[in-house]
C-alpha cells in the first residue's frame, strides 16, 4: 500500500505508482492522489445534492435485472452524468481519465470508459460483500474508491473489507475511509 500524507506528488507519478502497485498486488491505496481543495469541492457538491434529494437508493444488478435489495445494500447513491457535472466533479473525472490512460499504457487492460457514482452511507447502512462484476457481464475491470469523510478516525466504521482471494475469507486488507 502507498500512503502519500501531506506531501503530495505530480499526477504522472501518482498514476505511475497506482499502476504499479496494481499490478504488483492487484490493488493500491493511494492518500493524497485527489488534492485537498478539490476533495472540499467534491464534499460541498455532495452535500448539495444531498439537501437537493438528488440520492436514490442503491440498486444491485445491471440493466433490468435492477432491483432493490436493502439485505445486501443499503446506501444511496446519486450518478455521475458526463453532461450535468460540477466544475469539481469534471476535474475528478478528468483526473480519473489520465489514470485510466496511465493504466492501459502500462498493462493493456483494455479499460475504454469511467462511469461513476458517488454514495452516501448514513448511520447503521452497509454494503455486504460482493464482487464488484455484473454476473452475466465482465467489462468491469477495475474499481475507484474516493473517499469524502471529514473528520474519520479509527473506531467510527465504514471501512471497506478487501478480499485478497475471493475464495479465501481470511485474506483480506481493510481500508479505512479517509
Amino acid at each position: 500500500m502507498r500512503t502519500m500524507g501531506k506531501k503530495r506528488a505530480s499526477s504522472a507519478a501518482a498514476c505511475e505508482q497506482i499502476v504499479e502497485d496494481v499490478v504488483a498486488q492487484g490493488f493500491s491505496v493511494y492518500e493524497g492522489f485527489i488534492g485537498e481543495a478539490l476533495v472540499h469541492q467534491l464534499v460541498a457538491d455532495t452535500r448539495i445534492l444531498w439537501e437537493q434529494g438528488e440520492f436514490e437508493s442503491a440498486k444491485v444488478g445491471h440493466g433490468a435485472e435492477k432491483q432493490s435489495c436493502p439485505t445486501v445494500r443499503s446506501d444511496r447513491i446519486h450518478w455521475l452524468e458526463p453532461d450535468e457535472l460540477s466544475s469539481g466533479q469534471a476535474r475528478y473525472t478528468a483526473t480519473l481519465e489520465k489514470l485510466r490512460l496511465a493504466l492501459n499504457r502500462a498493462t493493456m487492460v483494455g479499460l475504454f470508459e469511467w462511469e461513476g457514482h458517488l454514495a452516501i452511507y448514513p448511520a447503521g447502512s452497509f454494503y455486504r460483500r460482493h464482487l464488484d462484476v455484473f454476473r452475466h457481464a465482465r467489462e468491469r475491470k477495475l474499481s475507484t474508491i474516493l473517499y469524502l469523510n471529514e473528520g474519520w478516525t479509527a473506531g467510527d466504521g465504514g471501512e471497506l473489507r478487501f478480499y485478497l482471494n475471493g475464495t479465501n475469507r481470511e485474506e483480506y486488507v481493510d481500508i479505512a475511509p479517509r
